[in-house]
């Protein structure tokens, strides 16, 4: 009765609370429009003129786009960042995931261990790029003086083209690793123990239950980690400018790193800006795949 009541004396909302609530939400909307909706628009019309930068954009429609797709650069582009994709997105997960079921056991020091593994995470990409271009060093750095501690011969890490790319992919894994465990880290938990009694009841050993059970409940989870991981993966720009400024020659220039060349190097951001749409409609296009497929295998 009292809510009843209660519901009849509640009034609608008038037209003042309705101004002060756009006017509170006006910094954000703005902010957004600003920032975000106003350089969209711009750069999608740049994509379709020759602008430089100093003179005025000059409108040649979709002949940057034709460009893209003639000129072998961004072919070349492209597929290093498949390929970087491909190295950092399964293993790093697959990684993630081990490290996620070592930190749930209940082991003395996991707090530690948990803090160890994220601190990559907070630490800055142009800080740990320098310090692992340290430790990728042909002359000095100490993974190549561990190697000839043991009698193996130096690697050239970032000098060569067949390591430059596995290089930066075993850093970026490493820099994400601790990210990735936590997401992982709360799916585990969220696994009722119920079902993990139920399994040892059954005599189920440690393997059984981590591929009948803790990987079947983690595939939301799997699928939210992987589909960030491979956004981000796409979008790799700061290891690339600070460990190999792409090279040696293109062994490591990606998309990201060949939109900067062209738009604040060769001062082409009419270019530049259709080749970030192009790279745009690839991530969107992926992660719908991503999630479609995700969606069907939890049905």
């Amino acid at each position: 009765m009292a809510a009843q009541t209660s519901e009849k004396k509640r009034k609608p909302i008038g037209a003042n609370e309705t101004f002060w609530g756009y006017l509170f939400l006006m910094p954000v909307i703005i902010g957004f429009i600003v920032f975000t909706v106003f350089p969209v628009v711009m750069s999608f019309y740049y994509s379709l003129t020759n602008y430089v930068g100093v003179t005025p954009p000059k409108f040649v429609g979709v002949q940057n786009y034709i460009d893209l797709f003639t000129n072998g650069d961004f072919g070349e582009a492209l597929w290093h960042t498949v390929y970087f994709t491909i190295g950092t997105v399964p293993l790093g997960t697959l990684l993630a995931i081990l490290v996620a079921v070592f930190l749930n056991q209940k082991i003395r020091g996991a707090n530690l261990y948990k803090t160890a593994f994220f601190i990559p995470v907070i630490v800055s990409y142009t800080s740990i790029a320098m310090v692992w271009q340290w430790l990728y060093n042909d002359d000095f750095g100490l993974i190549n003086s561990a190697l000839n501690a043991i009698g193996l011969p130096s690697v050239p890490w970032l000098t060569s083209s067949a390591w430059a790319m596995p290089s930066v992919i075993i850093m970026s894994i490493w820099k994400n690793l601790g990210f990735n465990s936590v997401i992982l880290l709360a799916g585990v938990q969220g696994v009722s123990s119920a079902v993990y009694e139920a399994a040892d009841i059954d005599g189920a050993n440690v393997v059984q239950k981590f591929f009948h059970i803790t990987l079947p409940m983690l595939k939301p989870t799997i699928m939210f980690v992987m589909i960030i991981s491979m956004i981000n993966s796409f979008q790799a720009f700061d290891q690339i400018y600070i460990m190999t400024k792409g090279g040696p020659g293109t062994a490591t220039q990606v998309v990201s790193y060949l939109v900067y060349m062209n738009a604040f190097q060769y001062f082409k951001q009419g270019y530049a800006s259709a080749m970030a749409y192009i790279l745009f409609i690839i991530i969107f296009v992926a992660s719908i795949i991503q999630l479609k497929v995700s969606e069907k295998d939890s049905l």
